[in-house]
């Protein structure tokens, strides 16, 4: 799986092909200039070896070449360091518009299966974490590599016996690092669920802090979070103990390489096969050489962090999308509103039946009233007309179009719906009933207002129409929340209308009033109207009692009266 990711990783990063070649072209040039700075400190030590043996001129013309050495280390160092800022951030910047753009194309099944706090921590944190992991990489993966080689070639060069001393001696680094890194990035892995049930928790708590308090659900949630907290601490404390275990480890191996390099050296020095200089030089080289193990370890542990974080954006990115539009699907259409649903079945578990051969004609105009118990079917049944999940079998025909030929935004565009759970954006009173349309003035937003009666309220705010108020609705109530979705309605009436628990949080006279809008706003318009309170619903052409998933009666008020049945005994139960 590591494989697989960071091949995904690489392909990400290969669009930014010119700044990696600059970069990598910085490292070899920086690891060259690197290795030449202990060269010339060696000479300047064979010049000053000795009494009376000191050529001064000659020692300060190498330390000038060292200076300049030394500056063009630092030019090269900070310009790739630039290019590896650019090409994480790029990379991070493209995996999270992907994630985020995926996550617009999911379909409603995935979305509903999901916890938020997941979804967010998957965008938001693990992508974090990644870059973190990926900036090192660029940063000294491969300049520690490039040193690794150029450091060998060059010991080679000078004395082939010790530099196999010092290569005999690499595997057990290289060992010791991948040891840890195969246990590492389980345990990270680990970790970074962890994170997102901390995190999934949190968003959930915060947002029904409410309902938290009404039900002093306090010191539960407090020893559910610290269950949760103690396993992320766990998985953190091995995570962090496992990886930690790489440096020291490489340490001890490069100081072993160093201790041999000595030993030889000097040996060497004592038989007359090297100056005192030239270990001067090894040293510096074995030095060099063991440092980027140390680096590149510490890189690797990182990569499991970052690689384990990846893994999980990527799974979400790669989630399979909503069923396309078809290609065939006519553009900009304008329905009028007659509904066929023809035998149509549909169950969010597979194994356990909802909606089964339900079968329905609507005419254009007509006000359908949709009744039942809890969990009758009534909300699935507007989810696939909106086309938010399609139909197991049969079909939803609008206008003689199946709707699975229509592209999705076109099906919306002709409807209008008001649900009961609200939404609002952070933004201005004015943007919350616009949301982002164009073409409408100051005028149109304000007779709409006074349309579902949010008008008054409105005005009533520190800064009426523009006032801000956040996602969550700020300081309004549910029922102002609730006003300011159907005043979205009302400012576009589409030819479709679906009207979900619309008025629940709404007193009864303001309800009256808004019946009364409805009423007007509904002539000529196919409308679907779920309802818990019967006496809204006395004016609808057709009302349709669900139970179970399937239609068991249907007709007007009166005639569903008059039959004393499940509507009888439903409508008698809210007025006895």
């Amino acid at each position: 799986m590591k494989k697989g990711t960071l091949k995904k990783v690489l392909r990400y990063a290969g669009k930014y092909r010119f700044l990696i070649v600059v970069s990598m072209a910085l490292a070899i040039v920086t690891a060259l200039l690197s290795l030449y700075v202990p060269i010339l400190a060696g000479r300047a030590i064979d010049h000053v070896v000795g009494r009376g043996n000191v050529d001064f001129d000659k020692v300060v013309k190498i330390l000038l070449n060292m200076v300049v050495s030394v500056l063009l280390i630092s030019v090269c160092q900070w310009i790739m360091n630039m290019a590896n800022n650019k090409i994480t951030f790029a990379v991070v910047r493209d995996v999270r518009t992907e994630a985020f753009g995926r996550l617009q194309k999911l379909p409603f099944e995935y979305l509903d299966t999901k916890q938020t706090g997941d979804i967010v921590s998957r965008i938001i944190s693990d992508v974090d974490l990644f870059s973190d992991g990926l900036l090192m990489g660029f940063t000294q993966l491969f300049t520690g590599i490039v040193t690794i080689v150029g450091t060998l070639i060059f010991m080679f060069y000078l004395n082939y016996k010790i530099a196999l001393v010092v290569v005999v001696l690499t595997p057990l680094s290289l060992f010791v690092a991948k040891f840890v890194a195969d246990r590492s990035f389980k345990l990270f892995k680990a970790q970074s669920v962890a994170r997102s049930d901390q995190t999934s928790f949190v968003d959930e708590m915060v947002g029904n802090l409410s309902v938290v308090k009404a039900f002093a659900h306090e010191d539960e949630n407090m020893d559910i979070f610290g269950e949760i907290n103690d396993r992320l601490e766990v998985a953190s404390v091995k995570a962090t103990f496992i990886s930690s275990l790489t440096n020291p480890s490489t340490r001890f191996i490069n100081n072993l390489v160093y201790a041999a390099v000595a030993l030889f050296g000097a040996l060497s020095c004592i038989s007359g096969g090297m100056t005192v200089g030239g270990l001067t030089i090894f040293l510096s080289y074995a030095n060099q050489y063991t440092k980027p193990f140390n680096e590149i370890s510490g890189v690797v542990t990182e990569l499991q962090n970052a690689l384990a974080c990846a893994e999980r954006v990527f799974a979400l990115i790669e989630e399979q999308k909503e069923t396309p539009d078809k290609e065939s699907a006519p553009d900009n259409l304008n329905l009028d509103g007659d509904v066929l649903i023809s035998d149509a079945s549909f169950s969010y578990d597979k194994s356990k039946k909802l909606i089964e051969n339900l079968n329905l004609d609507i005419k254009k105009g007509q006000r359908v009233a949709i009744v039942g118990p809890t969990g009758s079917g009534k909300t699935t049944l507007i989810n696939l007309l909106m086309r938010f999940y399609d139909v197991d079998k049969g079909s939803i025909k609008v206008d003689g179009f199946d709707i699975r030929d229509i592209k999705r935004a076109d099906l919306r565009e002709n409807f209008g719906m008001v649900l009961q759970e609200t939404w609002l954006r952070n933004g201005t009173i004015k943007d919350n009933i616009t949301l982002g349309r164009e073409g409408f003035t100051d005028e149109d937003i304000i007779a709409a207002a006074k349309a579902s009666h949010a008008h008054s309220f409105i005005k009533r705010l520190p800064n009426g129409y523009d006032t801000v108020i956040s996602e969550n609705g700020g300081n309004l109530s549910q029922g102002q929340k609730q006003l300011l979705c159907i005043t979205r309605v009302m400012l576009h009436i589409p030819p479709m209308l679906i009207l979900d628990e619309a008025t629940s949080s709404i007193d009864t006279n303001t309800e009256i009033r808004i019946q009364k809008a409805f009423n007007k706003m509904m002539q000529g318009r196919t409308s679907f109207i779920v309802a818990h309170r019967l006496s809204t619903i006395k004016e609808a052409d057709v009302i349709l009692v669900m139970k179970d998933g399937h239609i068991i009666e249907q007709g007007n008020h009166q005639t569903l009266l008059d039959q004393k049945g499940f509507y009888y005994n439903l409508y008698n139960s809210q007025f006895a």
